[in-house]
């Protein structure tokens, strides 16, 4: 009878709101059903009831049977929720209060109330995909323990989007059980989307298979299946995932607590620290990506995996305008662009390692010669080490322990050496030749050598995945009270490089992380000097409480580009352990040895990979200064052809990038849209009254006609372009 009623029930109000009559508490509070039907005999049946509905309808292309670990698991997740439930309700109920961002006290009850309750009290909609409680992101339908903070975030913010992300991966892996009945792996959100490992034996993903888990997907997200979460003993979860070995070496391996949680939505059971959506139903708008090859861990001796991509959006306009933008990125892909322009290319022969044509070398030369020009002034002095040492360096530095997978190795003379990942060793190897002095502090070594890492050939892309690169690498050992000044100055450079290549960016201050190395009150003050040169440079910055690396905190900086898209280039990041581990000192006014600190920065980052942004950001419009074609030179006749040929030797010989077009087989017209097309900024367009007055006239790439100009004239409005790196030169000239 009891079943009759509430199928009843959940069949007149509809689907839409099934999930909220699956949570006991509902019952409970809203209908009072303890005092007519026991609450475990309600719960019993509401839980059979959602194993039954909260699958949705089963396709045809799906495996039939469904693997017998996804039944298996389910009926231990049965038990455990039945446990989690009966050890709630026993739980003392206290009143406490619940602080909002805008100082609001809102009452409520520990155990029983949770960050729904209160969104719905507030009348605020079904917005916001996420709480975060005293700092810590929090299921909406999780109950609250005791008084906190409370805040809600949208899918706007980063978070929730990562939230939002994450969930919806792990639809992906209740339809790729359900389609394949693999193994699954990890599957997190990334900056633009999420995907999920999966291991299939020696299956790949096909764009058939693809298809079909959109459609499967499609109805677990139909179906509104609601996450769940549980905290469970580690035994219990070695029981649960023992037909996977993947999960169990992640218990194993990574799990160092007695208990862990896991999620639940429709048949999808999985190991995840959370949180997640309310449910299933949120995440209609999707669409699968893309497909890849990977290693277990990333290890090329472990497991090949196959890897599935994709992204998600609260609603299809999003998804549509997503779909927009990434048409647009694939119009502006540097890989596309360099082919076209002549810039650079890869060759199997190398993979990894970019071979750069003379147009693509005058762009890296331009940006290193643009720093190297800063460094002057800002007391930076380049150095030149090299690019092979042996492994006791590295195993003195730690990245042998930590990094060794990731390097290029080679044995010299039955000794083992490996080429270098980073500079930093390097750096302080020069460091310790001498005994240094206070008065020599801060000390700035800036390195623009060659790097390699061994980066999986599966993760290879384009200039922003390679092995062979170079940064604009400097190191800067300073005393612990000049943190602050060598940190504003840093951020100065860095405001000064990225405004004039035209990029915005955010900024995020990384602290203390559960792992830190060394003590307290040296990341304290380290951390407070950061604080204090952020809030002089006068640019928002965000708290990222936590984040910073063991060895030092650091200052994270994302600059977007034209069309919004969000990279991490540069690194602001201070270093105790690296002092620590090679043992350097200077000496203070006191003559007594004390402990420099190092500050990594760079700016650019990688050039391969700056250059790749820089080639999507001007959609290959390269400003006047980085453009490896700034100016072609166009004779109206082939009579003169000779005049067109001096006028461009003239404007080579004064330093800048200029060819001639003298094909007698096109006209001066298709001339000047092959010009225009191949994106050179200026076109300089010669005949009989040019040639008698020793001038050109200037037409730009997007055909405005600028006049008649002497080549002096033209000469000198060049070297100031230049020379001032006018980012929207046509515009200024």
């Amino acid at each position: 009878l009891l079943e009759l009623i509430l199928s009843t029930t959940v069949w007149l109000v509809g689907s839409r709101f099934r999930h909220l009559l699956f949570r006991r508490h509902i019952f409970y509070s809203s209908y009072n059903l303890k005092n007519i039907i026991p609450m475990e005999q309600v719960h019993s049946t509401l839980e059979g009831m959602m194993a039954k509905m909260d699958f949705g309808n089963k396709l045809d292309i799906e495996m039939n049977p469904w693997p017998d670990f996804i039944q298996r698991r389910l009926d231990l997740w049965a038990k455990y929720m039945q446990n989690y439930n009966d050890e709630l309700a026993k739980k003392q109920s206290e009143p406490i209060t619940v602080i909002l961002p805008d100082g609001k006290e809102v009452e409520a009850m520990s155990w029983r109330t949770s960050p729904l309750d209160i969104m719905t009290k507030l009348n605020m909609g079904g917005r916001p995909i996420i709480s975060k409680v005293d700092g810590v992101l929090w299921d909406l339908e999780r109950p609250l323990e005791k008084s906190c903070s409370l805040q809600f975030l949208l899918f706007d913010d980063d978070e929730g989007k990562q939230v939002f992300w994450h969930s919806t991966a792990h639809v992906l892996g209740e339809a790729a059980e359900r389609l394949f009945g693999c193994c699954l792996c990890y599957g997190p959100p990334i900056e633009n989307g999420f995907y999920y490992d999966m291991f299939m034996d020696d299956r790949t993903v096909t764009a058939e298979d693809m298809d079909k888990l959109e459609k499967i997907m499609k109805v677990a997200i139909d179906s509104k299946q609601p996450f769940e979460r549980l905290e469970l003993k580690k035994e219990e979860l070695m029981e649960m995932f023992k037909y996977n070995p993947f999960k169990l070496r992640i218990l194993e391996n990574k799990v160092k607590t007695p208990t862990t949680t896991a999620y639940r939505c429709g048949p999808l059971i999985d190991l995840c620290r959370g949180p997640h959506v309310r449910h299933t139903g949120l995440l209609n708008s999707f669409k699968i990506t893309k497909n890849s090859s990977t290693f277990w861990e990333g290890d090329s001796s472990m497991e090949s995996l196959q890897r599935v991509y994709g992204i998600s959006f609260p609603n299809s306009k999003q998804l549509k305008l997503w779909e927009k933008m990434k048409e647009e990125a694939a119009s502006r892909d540097h890989r596309k662009l360099g082919k076209q322009q002549e810039l650079f290319i890869f060759h199997e022969l190398s993979p990894g390692s970019a071979f750069f044509f003379p147009r693509g070398a005058y762009i890296y030369n331009t940006l290193v010669e643009f720093l190297r020009k800063q460094y002057r002034k800002r007391g930076f002095r380049e150095v030149i080490t090299p690019n092979i040492y042996n492994s006791r360096l590295w195993e003195t530095s730690g990245h042998w322990q930590h990094y060794a997978k990731n390097m290029f190795k080679i044995e010299i003379e039955k000794e083992l050496f490996g080429l270098k990942p980073m500079n930093c060793p390097g750096h302080c190897l020069m460091f310790a030749t001498g005994l240094r002095t206070y008065k020599e502090l801060p000390l700035r070594f800036a390195d623009f050598g060659v790097l390699h890492r061994n980066e999986l050939s599966g993760a290879l892309s384009g200039l922003t995945r390679v092995r062979r690169f170079q940064q604009d690498d400097a190191h800067i050992f300073c005393r612990q009270d000049q943190i602050a000044s060598e940190i504003e100055g840093c951020l100065d450079f860095l405001r000064f490089v990225y405004e004039t290549l035209g990029f915005s960016m955010k900024l995020y201050l990384s602290t203390r992380p559960d792992d830190f190395l060394g003590d307290v009150k040296t990341w304290d003050e380290a951390e407070a000097q950061l604080q204090s040169a952020l809030e002089k440079f006068k640019l928002p910055w965000t708290l990222n409480a936590g984040d910073g690396a063991f060895y030092g905190p650091k200052i994270d900086i994302i600059v977007l580009d034209a069309m919004q898209r969000q990279h991490q280039c540069a690194t602001i990041q201070l270093d105790f352990q690296l002092p620590v581990r090679f043992d350097l000192h200077y000496v203070d006014e006191n003559h007594v040895k004390q402990r420099p600190v190092i500050i990594h920065r760079a700016i650019l980052g990688s050039i391969e990979r700056m250059i790749a942004v820089l080639t999507e950001n001007f959609a290959g419009k390269w400003p006047f200064w980085l453009s490896p074609r700034q100016a072609m030179v166009i004779p109206v006749h082939p009579e003169f052809d000779d005049y067109a040929l001096q006028v461009q030797q003239k404007i080579f010989d004064a330093g800048f990038e200029c060819d001639v077009d003298v094909d007698a087989s096109d006209t001066m017209k298709k001339k000047i849209r092959n010009a225009q097309l191949g994106k050179w900024n200026f076109i300089l367009v010669v005949g009989a009254k040019e040639k008698e007055n020793g001038s050109v006239n200037i037409r730009t790439r997007d055909n405005a006609v600028l006049g008649e100009y002497s080549l002096e004239k033209l000469i000198e409005k060049f070297n100031f372009l230049k020379e001032n790196c006018v980012l929207k030169s046509e515009e200024n000239f």
